[in-house]
């Protein structure tokens, strides 16, 4: 035993045996369901949101309030389409609750757009287009028509193109403070009256003036507004253009400057605009 005092000792390891059993740590999964799912819930909610309207909203608030009935129609079943089927509308008749696109009602429309409506607003505005670039092009014909067109602005809204006529600080389309149409403005007046012909568009004119100072005794800015308006439908069914085309004439004063300081000769101007026949 003595000769053995330097032997190496002998080291046991007792492992403990652990029986397999649980998810194995498969927590994390149901927690990732639970942020899909919720995740999901979420952007089906701002699709919602952006995809119906005010009353269509209203209905689904009023669906789950329990005070209220779930639905002001009798359908086929008790489920959320209240007997309807998202393939419902090509056999049955609407029930005025919701929107498709290929018969959209008017009051709950949410995506539904008529497509015939869509495509005759596409040549409406096509229409307009070629027109526009039809009266654009004449300020190339020569340098005179080119000074012309420098009183010309045109832009194509909801109402219709806009063809605006302004006066330039060397260059009035009035005699100062009336409604007498200078050269200029006759001029231009014949070039409307040709482009304008060539389409069966109703016609609006409106008359803008710059603001005049407040000392004056009579403000002239109504009626002078009026009478170029006027003065310029006269000139335009002078030069052709046919006096059942024009559906209004407006005097708009000083009401709507298109500078900071109103009383800038730029605010004295004509719009004659070419109104849309899909409106």
């Amino acid at each position: 035993m003595a000769g053995q005092s330097n032997a190496a000792p002998v080291i046991i390891k007792r492992k403990k045996k652990v029986i397999a059993g649980g998810h194995h740590g498969g927590a994390w999964k149901v927690a990732y369901a639970d942020f899909v799912t919720a995740m999901m819930a979420f952007f089906m909610l701002m699709w919602l949101l952006n995809a119906t309207t005010e009353k269509q909203r209203k209905g689904l608030a009023d669906y789950f309030a329990p005070t209220i009935p779930v639905n002001r129609i009798s359908g086929g079943g008790d489920g959320a389409f209240g007997g309807d089927s998202s393939l419902s509308e090509d056999t049955q008749a609407q029930s005025g609750t919701g929107a498709t696109s290929s018969k959209p009602t008017t009051e709950n429309q949410a995506r539904g757009e008529d497509s015939s409506k869509t495509e005759s607003t596409a040549e409406e505005k096509e229409r307009l287009a070629d027109v526009e670039k039809s009266l654009l092009a004449r300020s190339g014909e020569s340098m005179t028509m080119e000074r012309l067109m420098r009183h010309v602005v045109t832009r194509v809204t909801d109402e219709g193109l806009v063809i605006e006529l302004f006066d330039l600080p060397e260059v009035a389309l009035f005699d100062t403070d009336t409604a007498t149409p200078t050269d200029t403005l006759r001029t231009l007046s014949k070039v409307l009256a040709g482009v304008l012909d060539s389409t069966t568009n109703q016609v609006a004119v409106s008359g803008y003036v710059r603001s005049y100072p407040l000392i004056l005794k009579d403000n002239p800015v109504w009626p002078l507004s009026s009478a170029r308006a006027q003065a310029m439908r006269d000139q335009l069914v002078s030069d052709g253009l046919g006096d059942n085309r024009f559906q209004r004439v407006s005097g708009f004063a000083d009401r709507k400057p298109l500078t900071p300081d109103p009383s800038v000769i730029r605010n004295n101007r004509l719009e004659v605009i070419l109104l849309r026949t899909d409106r």
